[in-house]
C-alpha cells in the first residue's frame, strides 16, 4: 500500500501546485473590496456610453423598465452565484464551468457553460479593443485637431501593446490597482457623460420619436437595444472567478464579504447607468450617437479627458475578462498536456491571446452592431438565465413557491432576449458591413 500512498501524495503535492501557479486559484487573501472594484470594472463598461442611444430606439416607457428589469434580475441572479459559490461543504466552485458541472454534471456543465463563457469574454476583449482603440483615436482628433489624421487600426494596435505588457500578471489580486483605477474612471467619465449635456440643456428641436424609416426598421432597431442593455449588465461570467480570490472558513464563509462587494458595486452600477441613460436622450432625443461622448463637442479638454478615462477603464477591464481566459488555457495546457508551469508558457500563451483579440478588433471595428449581437447571444444566457436553471437543479425549489416563479420569470425573459437581441444586431452588422472593407 506504501508506494500508493506516495502517488498519491505525490499527485496532490503536484495538483497543489498547478492549483498554486493558475491565475484564479492562486491568491486567496482579496479584501470585500476588492470585490467591488473588480465587479464594478466587470460590469460598468463601454455598454453604459450606448445606453441613451438604446433608450432612443426603445422610447421612455419600455426604455425606463428594461433598465430597471435588467438592473434587478442581473442582481438577483448574481447572489445566486454568490450563495452557491460554496453550497457543498468543504468544496469551493472557483470557476463559472465548475458550478456549472456541480448543477449538470462533469460532462454536460463543461458543455454547456465553457462555449458560452468563452464567447462573452473573447466577445468582450475584443469589443473592447475597438473601443480603446477608438477612444484613444477620438482624444487625440479633440486635442490637436490640425495633426494628420492616424488610422484606427493603428490606434487599437497601441491599446494592444498595453496589453501585451499587462496580461502577464499573474492573477485577480496582481491586476487589483489596474481594477481600481479602472472602476474609478469608469464613474468618472459616466458622470461626464450626463453632467455635460445636462449643463448645455435641451436640443431646442429634440425629437423623441423613432427615428426608424419604416416599422421593420424600427422592430429591428428595438431589437438591437434589447441587446444593448442586456450587454450593460454582464459581470457574471467573472463573479465566481472574483469571488475565489476571497478567503474562506467555515465560521466566515467568502459569500458573506463577497455580497457585501457585489451590493456597493450595484449601487455605483445605478448611479452610473440611470443619469448617462435617462440624461443623455432627454438632452439629445434621437439625435444621440452610438456612443454618446461622440456626441459631445464642448468643452474640448472634458470631451478628451472622459476619452483617456474610456481608454483607462477598458485597460482595466479587458484584464477582468482576460483572467478566467488564461486561466482556462493555461489550465489545459498543464493538466491535460502535462506542460511544465512556467513564466515562459504564460509569455507565449498570453501574447498569442492579445494578438487574436487585437487582430479580430482591427478587421471588425463595427462597434454598436457588435454590442447587439453578442449581448443577446451570449451574455443574455449566462447573466439572466443559466444562474437560474442552475438554482432549479441544486435547490429544488417547491413548485410555484416565490422561488420557483422568481427564477422561471428570469428564464423567460433572459431566453426571449438570447432570441430577440441577435436578430437586431445580426441585421445592423449585415447593414454597415455593406459600405465597410476589412482592415481599412
Amino acid at each position: 500500500m506504501a508506494p500508493n500512498n506516495n502517488m498519491s501524495r505525490e499527485e496532490e503535492a503536484r495538483q497543489k501546485a498547478i492549483d498554486d501557479w493558475l491565475p484564479i486559484t492562486s491568491s486567496r487573501n482579496a479584501k470585500w473590496w476588492y470585490s467591488a472594484f473588480h465587479n464594478v470594472t466587470a460590469m460598468v463598461g463601454a455598454g453604459v456610453l450606448s445606453l441613451p442611444y438604446a433608450m432612443s430606439h426603445l422610447g421612455w416607457g419600455p426604455g425606463i423598465a428594461v433598465l430597471i428589469i435588467s438592473w434587478v434580475v442581473t442582481l438577483y441572479t448574481l447572489w445566486q452565484m454568490v450563495e452557491m459559490h460554496e453550497m457543498v461543504p468543504g468544496k469551493r466552485f472557483d470557476r463559472y464551468h465548475e458550478l456549472g458541472q456541480g448543477a449538470f454534471g462533469d460532462k454536460l456543465g463543461l458543455w454547456i457553460v465553457v462555449p458560452q463563457q468563452v464567447i462573452v469574454e473573447v466577445s468582450t476583449n475584443i469589443i473592447y479593443m475597438v473601443t480603446g482603440g477608438k477612444s484613444f483615436k477620438k482624444a487625440h482628433e479633440v486635442i490637436c485637431p490640425s495633426c494628420k489624421e492616424i488610422k484606427t487600426s493603428y490606434w487599437i494596435m497601441i491599446f494592444a501593446a498595453i496589453h501585451f505588457v499587462l496580461s502577464h500578471l499573474p492573477n485577480f489580486n496582481s491586476i487589483s490597482v489596474v481594477s481600481l483605477a479602472a472602476a474609478v474612471m469608469s464613474l468618472s467619465y459616466s458622470t461626464i457623460a450626463w453632467v455635460v449635456p445636462l449643463e448645455k440643456g435641451v436640443k431646442p428641436d429634440v425629437d423623441y420619436s423613432y427615428n426608424a424609416k419604416s416599422t421593420s426598421d424600427a422592430m429591428f432597431n428595438f431589437f438591437t437595444a434589447l441587446g444593448d442593455v442586456a450587454f450593460a449588465y454582464a459581470g457574471h461570467n467573472v463573479v465566481l472567478e472574483i469571488q475565489a480570490t476571497i478567503p474562506s472558513t467555515p465560521e466566515k464563509p467568502s459569500k458573506g464579504p463577497m455580497w457585501k462587494g457585489v451590493v456597493v458595486a450595484y449601487i455605483i452600477v445605478a448611479i452610473c447607468y440611470f443619469p448617462v441613460a435617462l440624461v443623455g436622450y432627454y438632452i439629445f432625443g434621437n439625435t444621440v450617437e452610438d456612443n454618446i461622448l461622440l456626441t459631445l463637442e464642448k468643452p474640448i479638454w472634458i470631451v478628451a479627458a472622459a476619452n483617456l478615462f474610456v481608454v483607462v477603464h477598458v485597460i482595466g477591464s479587458y484584464q477582468i475578462f482576460a483572467m478566467p481566459v488564461f486561466d482556462m488555457i493555461e489550465t489545459f495546457l498543464v493538466k491535460q498536456l502535462k506542460f511544465t508551469p512556467s513564466f515562459m508558457l504564460r509569455l507565449v500563451t498570453r501574447s498569442l491571446y492579445v494578438a487574436f483579440t487585437m487582430i479580430v478588433a482591427i478587421s471588425v471595428p463595427f462597434f454598436g452592431s457588435l454590442m447587439g449581437f453578442f449581448g443577446g447571444f451570449a451574455l443574455a444566457p449566462t447573466s439572466y438565465y443559466l444562474p437560474c436553471i442552475m438554482w432549479l437543479c441544486i435547490y429544488k425549489p417547491r413548485r410555484f413557491s416565490l422561488s420557483w416563479f422568481a427564477n422561471w420569470f428570469c428564464i423567460v425573459l433572459g431566453v426571449l432576449l438570447m432570441i430577440l437581441a441577435p436578430i437586431g444586431g445580426l441585421r445592423s452588422i449585415i447593414m454597415s458591413a455593406k459600405n465597410y472593407e476589412f482592415f481599412s
